[in-house]
């Protein structure tokens, strides 16, 4: 029988929220003996839309794209950094596409048992929380989703895990 949490998703962009959640997922896998995987997805539909809007030219769109694929690869790095310091395996994967299809995409494909997500954002309206796609990805995925709050509590829970 597989276990409960065999296969955590832990979707990070860089945020303090999104950190605290990698730290909670890799002490999950820790007590679960599970596996992580962190997933960075560079939002390559919002780019798209700004060129289709006028906003960005072509090339700065490129510009933009090739700097948040480098801010991807430093937050995965990190997170790789962080698991190899507390002795978990952890597999990193970054993505372009629209943030809630890859999320729900990668859910699908690895099977994940557990979605971890930072805390949400505080919604001001209707329009804001149409727009959230960590939200909505916590509303559709096909999986299980854990949503982690209290960062000081995160922290000082994985600074002492050995």
């Amino acid at each position: 029988m597989r276990p409960l949490l065999d296969k955590i998703l832990v979707y990070i962009d860089g945020s303090d929220r999104s950190i605290t959640a990698l730290q909670y997922a890799l002490c999950l896998a820790r007590q679960s003996g599970g596996s992580v995987c962190a997933l960075y997805v560079v939002n390559t539909r919002a780019l798209d839309e700004l060129v289709n809007a006028n906003i960005f030219l072509q090339v700065e769109q490129e510009e933009y794209t090739t700097d948040i694929e480098a801010d991807a690869n430093r937050y995965l790095n990190f997170a790789r950094d962080m698991a190899r310091g507390k002795g978990i395996e952890i597999e990193t994967v970054c993505r372009r596409g629209s943030i809630l299809q890859e999320i729900l995409a990668h859910i699908k494909e690895s099977t994940a048992d557990l979605l971890v997500i930072g805390e949400l954002s505080r919604i001001n309206s209707r329009l804001d929380a149409l727009h959230d796609d960590t939200e909505r990805a916590m509303r559709m995925s096909g999986c299980s989703v854990l949503i982690v709050k209290d960062d000081d509590r995160v922290e000082d829970i994985f600074e002492k895990l050995t």
